[in-house]
Order: C-alpha cells, then sequence, then structure tokens
C-alpha cells in the first residue's frame, strides 16, 4: 500500500519544464470531490491535495443545482427502489441501503456545520415533504403494500398513505386542483425529507477546502495520466486559459469527473477499468415561471416511470430552493446526445469506443433496443407533448407558465456480468480503483451525490486500507453510525434523526415554512 512519511512537496507551478508533486489529486470539482476532499483533510490534515478543474467554477456539472433534482434521495418518495415480487410482496432492501447512505451524508453535513466549516445550512438543505402517487387499482394495490412494508421498519417512521381525494387535496392542491378522472388515485407522504441544492454545498466545501490549503485550479484539462515505475501517477495537464502544459506527480488519484471519468479510466490503463464503457442520458426539465404557483405546491412528488424508460426518468413534481428562492420544476424529460458532459464533446460516445469493450457495448446496444426508441421519442417531443405529460400531474397546467430548462448529462455505466452476461446496462454509481489502492474512479449516476460521503468512504477504505484502523475514531466523530446497520437500531435512528435536523435547522425552517403556507 501506498506510504506517505517521506513526500516533499513542492508547490504547483505554471511552467511546462518543471514538475509538481502532491500527495492527492483530485480530477473534478463536483460533489464527490468536494466530499472526498473535506473527509480527507479531516482525517490527515498535514496532506497536501491538489484540484484540477476544466470549468471556470465548482459544480457546474452534475453537482449544479440546475442539473439534478437535489432530492436527498432517502428513498422515500422513489418508488424504483422498491420492487414488488413474484409472490406479489415489496422488497424494500434497495430502499433501505440508499436510506442509510443517506443518513450517513447528514451526519457528516452536521458535523461540518458543528465544527464551524459550514456556517448555514439552510443555504444548502431545506425540509420538504417527500410523496409517491400512482393511478389505477393495481398501482394503488402496490402503494399499499409498499406503505406497509415501509412504515413498519424504523427508518421510515412517519410514512403515511391515503387514497382519499379530500386529503390528497390537502397535500398536493396543485396536484389535485381540476381532476376530474374517476381512476383511483394514492399517494404517500413523509415530512421528514429534504431538498438539497448540491451545487451550493460543493461550492460551500470547496471554499472552505482552499481555506485550507488545498491548490484548486479552475480552467485546466487532465490531458493523460499514466504510472510510472514507483507506483506514482504522472499527469499531463493542460493549463485552458494559457494552453501551457504542466507535469503533476501525485501517490494518489481520484477521478471525480462526472461523464469524463471513463475517458480518463481507459488512459490510467488499469486492468480493473478495461472492457467498461458509458452510455449518456440528458434530460430536460419544466420550470414554472409563476411564483403564485410555485408557492401552491409544497412536496417532492415522485410518481412511476414509463414502461421503458431507465429509472433517471421516473415523473416527479417538486418543489426547490434554489438561489433564495422558491422554484416549481418538473421532468425529467430524457434526451440523448453523444455527450459525455453538459459542457463536453459531441465526440465523447465515439472516442470512448476501444477495443476491450466494443463487443460490449455492441451487446447493450442490441439488448437496450427499446430504450433507444425511448430516448428518440423523448427527443423528439414537443413543448405542448411535455405539457401533457405534465397535465397529469398538474392538470390545470398552462403552457405559457412553464418553460424548458436542460439539466445536466448523466452517463450510466456498461460492463459485462456474470448474472447479466455481455452489455449490462447499469442504473447506479459505482467505484473502480486499482488493485494498489493508487488510483479510484466514480461512475454511474443516481443516487450519487445524496450518498456522496458513504461512496467516498467506500474509496478510502479500499484505497488506504492501512489508515483505517488509525482514522477510524475520527470517522466515528464525523458519522457515530460508522460501520452499524441502522434499520436494526431504532435509538440510534432516532438520535441521528434529531440531532441532523436540530444542527441542520431542519426543524426550525420547517416551522417558518408552515407559518407561510
Amino acid at each position: 500500500m501506498i506510504q506517505y512519511a517521506n513526500i516533499s512537496v513542492i508547490r504547483t507551478v505554471k511552467m511546462s519544464s518543471k514538475n509538481s508533486k502532491t500527495n492527492v489529486i483530485l480530477i473534478g470539482a463536483g460533489i464527490m470531490s468536494a466530499t472526498l476532499g473535506a473527509l480527507l483533510k479531516q482525517l490527515v490534515p498535514e496532506w497536501n491535495i491538489t484540484v484540477f478543474e476544466r470549468l471556470a467554477t465548482a459544480g457546474e456539472e452534475s453537482s449544479n443545482e440546475w442539473n439534478n433534482a437535489g432530492t436527498g434521495h432517502a428513498s422515500l418518495c422513489e418508488l424504483n427502489y422498491t420492487v414488488e415480487k413474484a409472490d406479489g410482496s415489496i422488497d424494500i432492501s434497495k430502499a433501505i441501503e440508499v436510506n442509510e447512505e443517506f443518513q450517513v451524508s447528514t451526519q457528516f453535513w452536521s458535523y461540518l456545520v458543528n465544527s464551524g466549516l459550514i456556517k448555514k445550512p439552510q443555504d444548502f438543505i431545506m425540509p420538504i415533504p417527500h410523496m409517491s402517487i400512482v393511478h389505477g387499482e393495481k398501482n394503488v394495490a402496490f402503494l399499499r403494500k409498499r406503505f406497509a412494508a415501509m412504515s413498519a421498519n424504523p427508518l421510515f417512521n412517519g410514512m403515511e398513505f391515503s387514497d382519499d381525494p379530500t386529503k390528497l387535496a390537502e397535500w398536493i392542491p396543485v396536484i389535485m386542483n381540476g381532476r376530474v378522472s374517476k381512476e383511483p388515485i394514492a399517494a404517500t407522504r413523509i415530512d421528514s425529507g429534504t431538498d438539497v441544492n448540491f451545487g451550493a454545498l460543493t461550492r460551500m466545501l470547496f471554499k472552505q477546502l482552499q481555506d485550507d490549503g488545498v491548490n484548486i485550479h479552475y480552467k485546466h484539462n487532465v490531458d493523460d495520466l499514466k504510472r510510472d515505475a514507483n507506483g506514482n501517477w504522472k499527469l499531463k495537464i493542460r493549463n485552458l486559459t494559457t494552453g501551457s502544459v504542466e507535469q503533476h506527480e501525485a501517490n494518489f488519484v481520484f477521478v471525480g469527473g462526472g461523464g469524463g471519468s471513463i475517458h480518463l479510466l481507459q488512459k490510467s490503463r488499469i486492468p480493473e477499468g478495461r472492457g467498461i464503457g458509458g452510455f449518456p442520458v440528458s434530460g430536460v426539465f419544466m420550470v414554472c415561471n409563476k411564483q403564485e404557483i410555485a408557492d401552491q405546491h409544497h412536496a417532492k412528488v415522485y410518481g412511476k416511470a414509463a414502461l421503458g424508460a431507465p429509472p433517471m426518468s421516473v415523473p416527479h413534481l417538486d418543489t426547490r430552493f434554489i438561489d433564495n428562492k422558491k422554484a416549481l420544476l418538473f421532468g425529467p424529460f430524457a434526451g440523448f446526445t453523444p455527450k459525455f458532459l453538459k459542457n463536453g464533446s459531441l465526440m465523447d460516445l465515439i472516442t470512448s469506443v476501444k477495443t476491450d469493450n466494443l463487443t460490449t457495448m455492441l451487446a447493450a446496444g442490441v439488448k437496450n433496443l427499446g430504450l433507444t426508441k425511448y430516448l428518440i421519442q423523448q427527443v423528439l417531443q414537443s413543448k405542448e407533448k411535455r405539457m401533457e405529460e405534465l397535465r397529469q400531474f398538474v392538470p390545470n397546467a398552462k403552457s405559457e407558465d412553464w418553460d424548458l430548462v436542460v439539466a445536466g448529462q448523466r452517463v450510466q455505466i456498461i460492463k459485462d456480468t456474470p448474472t447479466g452476461g455481455k452489455g449490462v446496462l447499469q442504473f447506479g454509481t459505482e467505484v473502480i480503483h486499482a488493485a494498489d489502492g493508487s488510483i479510484a474512479a466514480l461512475l454511474g449516476a443516481s443516487p450519487g451525490a445524496s450518498t456522496a460521503v458513504s461512496v467516498m468512504l467506500e474509496v478510502i477504505e479500499k484505497c488506504f486500507p492501512g489508515h483505517i484502523k488509525e482514522w477510524e475514531p475520527k470517522i466515528k466523530q464525523m458519522i457515530p453510525s460508522y460501520k452499524q446497520s441502522l434499520q436494526h437500531n431504532p435509538q440510534l435512528i432516532q438520535m441521528i434523526h434529531q440531532s441532523a435536523a436540530e444542527t441542520l435547522q431542519l426543524n426550525a425552517t420547517k416551522k417558518n415554512q408552515n407559518s407561510r403556507l
């Protein structure tokens, strides 16, 4: 494993004739790099960390508040995290996993607030009810069974179910007003949900990292990286402002460049990255431009994905808090572009196809013809067609009250698996790391940002196993539930919920919100 005791650090210089050496290089200034940097600075403050970001500021790609749903994914409303099995029972294991991971995030954020490293938590996290809504007898029956399974678990304490239109009109007036269909409708609601502005949080974390001495270089692109005979990584960095090329060396590299991570993983040439491809899916949201309508809705309401639609395209009507203002968004409508980043290249998908992943990519194409057809249909949709889908949620929606906003790019992992065979399209988040722990890359999409702390702890455990025993007391100080299962510990769940609500000022904010409704 990597040793750091005798590292001598030289400050970064912008001259191609000189090299700089550092303990850790983070590629990409998104929520994942911000979280890993924040964790490492608490665990080993003496280590030198350098960040390279190709854009001008932090959090401008998938982490940006306009590029993601900001749901604070805790499985409170996402129906795709619960599956009805062949015997009719509901499998909530994925919902439990994601919820526990989100609890890890809230504990770390609370630690940062208590340590004075985040001053105003309401600038990035706000309380908001999370709801699931379904139509039709079969779906109502499914939601009722889902509610029974989840409400029996202490992680989802406080969840309510109703199929009474009068009660639903109290919960979601914008959705129920003007609804004339006699089709059965039902919803679940839980008040402990949150809206998280991951763009704001990312910028907060990088501001603190910069104050702590982390070297952050914006408008710098990583052109290449390779491992030397000593196991260190040498990176070729291009200054996008001056055009000069710099050489940087690090003991450990984290590739957190969103969709761009696949190309860098391929350039690293580590065996663990061979055979992996990516499939980009873009998105479009509709944003209400009338504040009086946005003010009438106070919830995140998730429905069921259309047949053949990817899980990330589950329709939802969301209250968001962006730039200290309440907003109302509906979507996402899936789309397709070969770019792997919103600010990427039209050649991204083509250049990601290599000899080692060609058959995997071709197999995925054959297996996902239905998804391809769905994406083409989505791309060709007019605004009025999208309005028809919105009116399934908001019957009285008027076209002139809603504008289109292009969301961020998501690159789904394609790989071969023992159970699925060749070319399996993955819809989760995955860490790929070298056997010696010298490099790790984050690939995939949802639940992504909401589980950033758990995912970065996984990176730390896999890449620095020799330090975990030494670091564990500090990790437990930051995250009291570390290495514990919450679902079997109701007392710990209650303690975490109460502590997070108080520290992150969720209860006080909720009281203020209720007084204005």
